[in-house]
């Protein structure tokens, strides 16, 4: 027979205490009871194993404790979200950090903003982290709440009724441009699923590093693919005939799920990586240093990302702080996949 669960009214019976007072103490509200009180009451949930009901304790104090990651799902994860290397590496490290700052992390995927106020206001949240929306949605989000949020990836410039953190991505382009150049690549194709945002900045740093050099690239070595896999077989395929054509050395793409989605599909197809074709990405993802030939990428530490959003969060939410952007640093990391060409 299942054994019957200890209840509020049964301490309260035992203490001859009001369930009210045994009530306070579970949720942190003593501040009119004797410590005396207290510490029997506490005494006697210990000896009872008397279990709370943790979302109601966090409901009824002024601050929940929970963090919530927002995520909105963008088409391009196809369903799969929280199976993209990047956002799981966010993920595991928010999670942590929470922890050590006294936290809990509820994780939410919801496309409409406007959802958002709801389920802040139902959980009575101590902040939020929000990943994929627009700029447009965090000044409606702000206007319409004020609990502290902290964003990865805002891309808006004045910031100033929330955090933002970021990356240098205009460097990190110019980092990659430079270090193709230098390996005697003058002929560089660029892969990207959009031309706007960070895609865009990291295409506008290779630019950079190619006027630099003196080597103009044509606008069709700009080539964005679809977000549909299945599409995006076709588009290598269109890659592979344009690259033969144009005799270009080397692809960087903007990101190393797509990097390494097409070194797999030039190696099928016989292609050698890379004494036939130099291919770098970015995020610098954990895949990218176990396959072979290791991925040459730009590392944007994503640990260090997570670490400083949960920081600046906590900053928000005790008011050390105010809103603004915060531009995280970028580093080549050099493997195998890119080839110095000869004249």
């Amino acid at each position: 027979m299942e054994e019957r669960k200890v209840t509020i009214k049964d301490i309260a019976e035992e203490l001859g205490l009001s369930t009210a007072t045994v009530s306070n103490v579970i949720h942190g509200k003593t501040k009119k009871i004797s410590e005396r009180t207290v510490c029997k009451v506490q005494e006697k949930l210990q000896e009872s194993g008397y279990i709370p009901n943790m979302a109601a304790v966090l409901l009824a104090q002024n601050s929940s404790k929970i963090v919530c990651v927002m995520l909105s799902e963008h088409e391009k994860y196809e369903g799969r979200m929280l199976e993209d290397p990047f956002v799981s590496q966010m993920l595991n490290t928010i999670s942590k950090e929470l922890t050590a700052h006294g936290y809990f992390m509820m994780v939410k995927e919801e496309r409409d903003i406007e959802r958002i106020v709801a389920y802040a206001s139902m959980w009575n949240m101590a902040g939020l982290i929000l990943m994929g929306y627009c700029a447009v949605d965090y000044e409606n989000l702000r206007a319409k709440m004020h609990i502290p949020f902290v964003v990865v990836d805002a891309y808006e410039k004045n910031i100033k009724s929330y955090i933002d953190v970021g990356i240098d991505n205009i460097d990190g382009g110019y980092q990659a441009g430079s270090y193709l150049i230098e390996k005697g690549h003058r002929n560089i194709l660029y892969l990207a699923d959009n031309k706007e945002d960070c895609d865009l900045d990291r295409y506008l740093g290779l630019m950079k590093a190619c006027k630099e050099n003196r080597l103009p690239q044509p606008e069709e070595n700009y080539y964005v693919v679809s977000m549909d896999r299945e599409k995006r077989e076709q588009d290598f395929e269109d890659i592979l005939s344009f690259i033969r054509k144009t005799k270009i050395t080397a692809v960087f793409a903007a990101s190393d799920y797509y990097a390494l989605e097409l070194m797999r599909f030039f190696m099928k197809r016989g292609i050698k990586i890379p004494e036939e074709l130099s291919i770098m990405g970015f995020d610098d993802i954990p895949l990218a240093a176990q396959i072979y030939p290791g991925l040459t990428t730009i590392s944007q530490n994503i640990p260090l990302r997570a670490k400083t959003a949960v920081e600046m969060l906590n900053n928000l939410i005790e008011r050390k702080t105010e809103g603004g952007s915060i531009l995280l640093p970028v580093l080549l990391i050099e493997r195998e996949s890119v080839a110095r060409v000869h004249d």
